[in-house]
């Protein structure tokens, strides 16, 4: 957007500027060209010496993104179960920022490939920031986070070919077998979003939501259902958007919000009584499970609202970090494995990509904040704290101190020992049970079809794991997989499904 006011050009230290051209001592006519560059020349210097210092480092995931600003306003009273402010009353609204990505490509790739999304959101609130930082689908491919670089190495580029490698992907879950129910969610219906509009956000992991001041706590999931439903594109569609609009989804959001259509989400949660948990049909802390909503049916609590687009893409998203270990009073970690992981792993990541003060930035800083013993370091920008002390319980600066966390009782009585991971039938049933809802919605097809094309790209060894695995589900599946493997063999060209909108299923997840 041109401003109406003209700004006098200057260099990065403030001198104003009569001309933005090279200096140069000229050599014979100046109608002949050529000529020499001056050291002495800081506008050039400045210019060539920040260019290859733009970028920073590319996040190993989720790299390609869209983003914007917007609101989140309660609509629903959840006080009996939380004592988190921003939570504490209907009608009261708080800042969000909202950053919507691929997993797995790198940040000049297709908007329209079939992969999970990331769903993350940064909520302003009075008590500090706190992150939602989830995905599109209700569950992840692991439970054991020490397989957690591996599994996206896997799903990237193979070390020798620098290319995506189909037998890469299938080896690993073929051998990492609890990814099942993630992978059919994955290659059925909802693998590729019509937009970011019509995505689901899901919290993933299992939270605590309690009241400290009693003691007490709920388990929830997190939901974001989207007002403008759940729709996805068929694998034609996609793969011809791919093509000649990589940037789909993007450009979708952004002209969208720009035109005053702003896509909006209803939060819901699942609750869980700390009894119910102990004689759980499944263990409640396992990513790779849902709780069936037959069993904690959704409530409601209030609409998110992006309502205002970046001024400037890279300073507003790409400078945002969002971490599961940003929380506010009133919610809390559970005993997710995955999740106490996650909580190290974002934080880190941040500082690395971007430095040890990033909370500082625009994007990631809080309302109110003070942490004197946190200090120093590149880019400090609040003033350092100035001259106050600078080690914990100091006599000469008095503190307030905050709230208390929400209860961790079930770490009580705990012994520590190698995390194991089996796999077993139950990593089996509720992909079962995601199956059935395939076949009643029509939409096995879609899964064996996308599936299947993909598999094809793997080594027949690979291929033969992979029918296996999915025989364990139901061994019709592996049938079919097999059979639409030898079909495409015969006419790899074959692409099955009209160009168009589907609607997603939506039914107990």
């Amino acid at each position: 957007m041109a401003s109406s006011e003209a700004a006098v050009y200057t260099l990065a230290e403030g001198r104003p500027v009569q001309d933005p051209t090279t200096q140069t001592v000229l050599r014979g006519s100046p109608l002949r060209g050529g000529g020499l560059a001056l050291l002495e020349d800081t506008q050039l210097i400045e210019t060539l010496a920040h260019f290859p210092r733009e970028r920073i480092p590319e996040r190993t995931v989720h790299a390609k993104a869209a983003g914007a600003w917007g609101e989140f306003e309660v609509t629903h009273d959840i006080t009996d179960i939380t004592s988190a402010a921003f939570l504490g009353e209907v009608g009261k609204k708080t800042k969000v920022l909202a950053r919507l990505s691929t997993v797995g490509g790198e940040k000049g790739s297709s908007d329209t490939v079939r992969d999970i999304r990331g769903w993350a959101l940064k909520f302003y609130t009075d008590e500090g920031n706190y992150d939602i930082v989830g995905n599109d689908l209700p569950v992840f491919f692991i439970r054991d986070p020490v397989k957690f670089p591996s599994l996206n190495r896997s799903h990237k580029r193979h070390p020798q070919t620098n290319v995506p490698d189909a037998s890469m992907f299938w080896d690993f879950h073929n051998n990492n077998q609890e990814s099942v129910h993630c992978l059919m969610h994955l290659f059925g219906q909802r693998g590729v979003p019509a937009s970011l509009r019509n995505i689901n956000g899901y919290g993933v992991h299992t939270f605590k939501f309690g009241k400290p001041e009693d003691g007490t706590f709920k388990y929830v999931k997190i939901h974001f259902k989207p007002d403008a439903g759940d729709k996805t594109l068929d694998a034609a569609e996609a793969v011809r958007l791919a093509g000649v609009e990589p940037d789909y989804h993007i450009k979708d959001l952004y002209n969208a919000i720009e035109k005053g259509d702003f896509p909006s989400w209803t939060m819901y949660l699942q609750i869980m009584d700390p009894k119910e948990a102990e004689t759980y049909r499944w263990n409640i802390f396992d990513a790779t499970m849902i709780w069936p909503h037959k069993d904690f049916p959704l409530v409601p609590v209030g609409k998110l609202t992006l309502n205002k687009n970046p001024a400037n893409h890279f300073q507003d998203i790409e400078l945002a970090s969002f971490s599961p270990s940003t929380m506010v009073p009133g919610i809390g970690p559970s005993a997710d494995i995955m999740l106490q992981a996650r909580m190290f792993s974002y934080p880190d990541a941040a500082r690395y990509r971007i430095g040890p003060n990033y909370q500082q930035l625009p994007s990631n800083k809080a309302k109110y904040v003070y942490s004197p013993y946190q200090r120093d370091g590149p880019m400090r920008l609040d003033g350092n704290y100035g001259g106050e002390p600078d080690y914990v319980r100091s006599s000469f600066r008095k503190i307030r101190v905050g709230p208390a966390d929400v209860a961790h009782d079930e770490w009580t009585k705990s012994k520590v020992e190698v995390y194991t991971s089996p796999v077993t039938e139950d990593d089996f049933e509720q992909a079962r049970n995601l199956w059935k809802i395939f076949l009643k919605q029509k939409g096995d097809e879609t899964f064996i079809n996308t599936l299947s094309a993909n598999l094809s790209k793997a080594l027949p060894e690979v291929q033969k794991e992979t029918i296996q695995m999915f025989a364990k589900v139901e061994k019709v599946i592996g049938e079919r997989i097999e059979k639409r493997l030898k079909e495409l063999k015969q006419d790899p060209d074959h692409v099955k499904g009209p160009y168009g909108l589907t609607e997603a299923y939506g039914s107990g997840y």
